[in-house]
């Protein structure tokens, strides 16, 4: 059963750091591309950034580019999200998600319709 499950999310000061993790299982192959994307009270859910699982090739949205990266680690089988410099703005349930790709060589695009697994979700609360 294919199963995604986000950590990570916390209360943080303004300019702080914080690392989610997106733990992935029961996928039998590697043509997946996993996507995070946050939704903020009163606005629609936003992709920032995703990485396909079988050639690591990434792509991070325009705002959050410079703050927020993306990787896999492929020991804890997690996708991790890296965000530094947060702001109020960066306040919102962050999810990871798990779309199809069918090459190593593709590039994905965090766009939510791609997307057709996902996690419960993580609460990011950026606040002084």
């Amino acid at each position: 059963q294919l199963r995604l499950v986000e950590t990570g999310g916390e209360l943080v000061q303004p300019g702080g750091s914080l690392r989610l993790s997106c733990a992935v299982s029961g996928f039998t192959s590697d043509s997946y591309a996993i996507g995070w994307f946050r939704q903020a009270p009163g606005k629609e859910r936003e992709g920032m950034s995703c990485i396909n699982n079988a050639g690591g090739k990434t792509t991070i949205g325009a705002a959050v580019a410079g703050r927020f990266t993306i990787s896999r680690d492929n020991e804890r089988n997690t996708v991790d999200l890296q965000m530094n410099n947060l702001t109020p703005e960066d306040t919102a349930v962050y999810y990871c998600a798990a779309g199809p790709i069918r090459h190593a060589s593709d590039l994905c695009v965090p766009y939510a319709d791609k997307f057709t697994v996902w996690g419960q979700g993580t609460q990011v609360t950026v606040s002084s």
